[in-house]
């Protein structure tokens, strides 16, 4: 309160106020910004100190110019507090988690549903914004700005912005070299840059936003065909799982046993899959699309027919069923989609999320009612989802301990953090083995062929490198973000595929790409949209064809 009277008690000049304000954000605010830029430039053992020096000077000098550009009266004071505030919640995200905040964190945070946003807050987060953003915000809120003439206000404006300009000028030009270097280099470091990325990235997002207006419906296949050669009817589950991350997989060769319920239950393992992004609001429409990583855009995919589309076309019941908040993206929009309520009287439930093993109640009633139709099953899990991994499995598959019980992860050690993230992986198999046996069973009585396919959308960083969580750009990404694990099982008596062959690929390297083509060679639907040279199973398939006609010759 001392600090506030002495606030109010003195006025400020409003260059007076974008000097302290700008050298705040640019000095205190970019700490993670010049924490990058101090391991990259110190890595060669000649770098130039003079020119590390010069950087927090650039970085304020440009930050004076931009807020320089709201030096109006009634606008100054609301612009800096939001300035103040925004930085501090940029700050703490990327101090904490490493999370940076361009063009695909904002389309995924715009995604993002109120229950994952709320998985963030915690009692050191909210301190953390008390004292970073608040505080010095009630000093702006306070403080009074001098009353000039708008010819002496103009000037000192006009003077200020002058001489930023020059010394901007000055040291640019005597470490161009330098800065051409880094900049070059190490392109991901603008990404770091508080709040500049947010405001480009921001202003890239609404302008595709407004200019992307509604536009016809693409139609890639009108008349895709079921080839069913078997007298069987097929059932499919496909599970999409969530963050999982590949090298955390038991079946992958970790030394935890992390996959204890599907290890010898006729699982395949592929081990070496790359996602589309890093993110859910990337992967997931980009995997079930004809278009492809290289090529994604969010606006075309969305215009024009995925692969439930067209498997559903061929005469197949699809139905997809999410038990993930942040929804199916725009990929079940023209299928049945069940959304599971979080709100419902259910002990796998509590107002927030619902664990994954809900999703087997739902399977039970759809495998009850379906026709004499091909059906395909879609289960989007909430899986592995942070930061509050220890919502994510029961009490009874609490296997490693001691776990993280809390959201604020960057303050759990390191063992605490892995064990946590590790049940719940165990407990996403633990599912996955109860989806097998239902299917299991109901080949066995129903004589039906059933199959399923398991693919995280993600990965996970897990305090690597000083990096928590997912959405880095892909460019930079580490591996733990994109390399992802990729699951196939199908029944024993009556398989689709060659058994053998699988082993025999499971270590080729595949990505979401291929995701399309092999949902619709496990379908058997002949579309004009299928490449058999995606379809990692096609192979496999052939062999078996190739087996079963052999056998029946003799």
């Amino acid at each position: 309160m001392k600090y506030i009277n002495t606030i109010r008690n003195r006025s400020f000049s409003t260059n007076q106020l974008i000097l302290f304000t700008s050298a705040y954000i640019a000095l205190v605010l970019n700490l993670p910004f010049f924490t990058k830029v101090w391991n990259i430039v110190t890595a060669n053992s000649d770098y130039n100190i003079w020119f590390l020096l010069s950087v927090p000077l650039v970085l304020l000098l440009l930050t004076i110019l931009f807020h320089s550009l709201f030096a109006f009266k009634r606008l100054l004071k609301p612009m800096l507090i939001a300035s103040v505030c925004l930085s501090s919640l940029l700050f703490y995200g990327t101090y904490h988690y490493g999370i940076i905040f361009d063009y695909g964190m904002i389309q995924n945070t715009i995604d993002t549903d109120h229950a994952e946003v709320m998985s963030y807050f915690n009692m050191y987060a909210v301190l953390f914004f008390v004292l970073f953003g608040l505080l010095p915000s009630s000093l702006l809120y306070y403080a009074k700005i001098t009353d000039h003439s708008i010819v002496k206000g103009a000037f000192g404006w006009l003077k200020m912005v002058v001489i930023a300009t020059l010394l901007l000028s000055i040291l640019v030009s005597l470490f161009y070299v330098n800065y051409a270097a880094v900049g070059r280099n190490n392109r991901e470091l603008t990404s770091y840059l508080t709040p500049f990325k947010l405001y480009e990235s921001s202003y890239k997002y609404l302008k595709r936003a407004l200019n992307n207006s509604p536009r016809e419906f693409h139609i890639l296949d009108a008349k895709p065909v079921l080839v069913n050669k078997q007298a069987k009817r097929s059932i499919t589950v496909v599970v999409l799982g969530e963050t999982a991350r590949a090298k955390n997989f038991s079946l992958n060769g970790y030394d935890k046993t992390t996959n204890k319920y599907t290890q010898g239950a006729n699982v395949v393992s592929f081990s070496n899959v790359s996602s589309c992004g890093t993110a859910t609001a990337v992967s997931v429409p980009c995997m079930f699309s004809r278009l492809n990583k290289q090529n994604y855009d969010k606006y075309v995919a969305s215009y024009q027919q995925n692969v439930l589309d067209i498997i559903q076309l061929s005469g197949t019941n699809v139905t997809w069923i999410d038990n993930n908040n942040g929804g199916c993206k725009g990929v079940c929009a023209r299928v049945e989609s069940i959304v599971i309520d979080e709100n419902m009287s259910s002990p796998l439930c509590d107002g927030e999320y619902c664990i994954d093993e809900i999703l087997l109640e739902y399977l039970d009633k759809q495998l009850l009612v379906q026709s004499d139709k091909n059906t395909l099953i879609v289960l989007h899990m909430m899986g592995s989802h942070g930061p509050t991994y220890f919502r994510r499995y029961p009490p009874e598959h609490r296997a490693f301990t001691p776990d993280c019980q809390r959201s604020d992860i960057q303050h759990c050690t390191s063992e605490e953090l892995i064990n946590t993230y590790d049940n719940t992986i165990l407990y996403t198999d633990f599912v996955l083995a109860k989806i097998t046996q239902r299917l299991q069973t109901l080949s066995d009585s129903k004589q039906v062929n059933t199959a399923m396919l398991y693919v995280s959308d993600h990965g996970e960083s897990l305090g690597e490198n000083g990096i928590y969580l997912h959405g880095l750009p892909y460019a930079f990404a580490p591996k733990e973000q994109t390399h992802v694990p990729m699951l196939f099982w199908q029944n024993k008596q009556n398989e689709i595929v060659s058994q053998e062959c699988l082993d025999t690929i499971a270590t080729q390297a595949i990505s979401h790409d291929n995701f399309f083509d092999i949902l619709l060679g496990i379908q058997s639907v002949d579309s004009n949209t299928y490449n058999a040279k995606q379809d990692v199973l096609s192979l496999c398939r052939q062999t078996h064809n190739l087996a079963n006609r052999d056998t029946y010759a003799e």
